[in-house]
């Protein structure tokens, strides 16, 4: 039922958020805008617990702004839509990612990258066009611009809420820097949300996956559930002089410090290592490796709209989905101090949905 957005005033919206640096979230009673005559408004019923949610409620980037709602793999059933709405209607299972705004207009968004847009808004903790602060996904209602909105598949669990952060980001850097092909041998640094998504995407696109980690605690996982071909030990020299030239491309999951030459060195010629792991602090780069193997070292951050709808659908035909404990919302906190441990496999999701207010 579309209606005039005159008619109506701000949404009532129950959510948990983080007061202070402590981090620890505790139920908030806020609202949203009314929905616009392009907006979407949907009930939220599964939300991801995303690595950068736990920067931002401990304000370990300095940007916080508090109370904050985090959240930004969000997915639900739409429940209102404005006026002007064109792709969208009451009953349509969707998902919103990290951005719910750009300029629109600067070249990035000409080019469907809204993600690179220097007036992105963010999904939680962002600033609306009215100055207003953006709420994230940890809350039971969202409105967001339909242009921001992705359709959900039918056949995808609408509890895979983690492929909109923990997917495109693993996903469009495969794209975009040609490592989706067939037969080519590609590396994954990181087992953890986002690299067994890692794993999964070059796996369905053909690809020879060689998992790189520290623990050995991670080979079984690796090898025997996740389908990867070969594990590297990153602490064994004897290991990393085995994989040395042999990796077309490198997903870098990894937000600690680590050493980029190991990686660099498994590298074939023409190789590139992608970093999608946000570590705040510089990394030593090594200079000789790249000059001797014309080898390339880039960046990728989220996916534009249509990207992450791509990634949707290619997620949903090759039957793709994160392995998710889902929790309920009440746990939230346990699920945080939980995921600072690296005890997860291999990314938590709140049931939203089945939350009440009064509890």
């Amino acid at each position: 039922m579309a209606k005039n957005p005159e008619e109506e005033h701000s949404v009532k919206a129950f959510g948990f958020a983080a007061r202070d640096t402590s981090g620890v979230l505790s139920p908030f009673n806020f609202s949203r805008r009314a929905t616009g005559e392009k907006d979407v408004q949907f009930k939220v019923l599964y939300c991801g617990i995303c690595h950068t949610d736990l920067h931002f409620i401990k304000n370990e980037w300095g940007v916080t702004r508090y109370p904050v709602v985090p959240g930004h793999e969000i997915v639900g059933v739409v429940t209102e839509v404005g006026t002007k709405v064109e792709n969208f209607k009451v009953g349509d299972k969707v998902g919103v990612g990290y951005m719910v705004g750009s300029c629109r207009k600067c070249a990035s968004c000409d080019n469907d990258m809204e993600n690179y847009c220097p007036g992105q808004i963010p999904t939680a903790n962002g600033t609306n066009s009215d100055g207003t602060v953006t709420y994230g996904g940890y809350s039971d209602i969202m409105v967001s611009d339909e242009h921001f909105v992705v359709h959900w598949p039918e056949n995808l669990p609408m509890e895979a809420a983690p492929l909109l952060c923990a997917g495109i980001t693993t996903y469009s850097p495969m794209k975009y820097f040609g490592l989706d092909k067939p037969g080519m041998h590609i590396g994954v640094v990181g087992l953890g949300g986002l690299g067994h998504m890692a794993v999964k995407f070059a796996k369905a696109f053909g690809a020879k996956v060689t998992v790189i980690s520290t623990s050995i605690g991670k080979k079984d996982e690796a090898l025997q559930h996740l389908g990867a071909d070969l594990f590297v030990l990153s602490s064994q020299p004897q290991e990393i002089q085995g994989a040395l030239n042999t990796m077309d491309g490198i997903i870098d999951t990894v937000s600690a410090d680590h050493p980029l030459l190991p990686l660099l060195g498994m590298l074939k010629p023409n190789g590139k290592l992608v970093m999608v792991g946000a570590y705040a602090k510089p990394l030593q780069l090594p200079v000789f490796p790249l000059l001797l193997g014309r080898k390339l070292v880039a960046g990728s951050a989220i996916g534009g709209i249509k990207e992450t709808q791509e990634m949707l659908d290619f997620a949903s035909k090759h039957n793709i989905t994160p392995d998710v404990e889902v929790v309920p919302m009440d746990y939230v906190n346990t699920a945080v101090d939980r995921l600072l441990k690296s005890d997860v496999k291999y990314r938590f999701v709140l049931d939203i949905g089945n939350h009440s207010n009064s509890t």
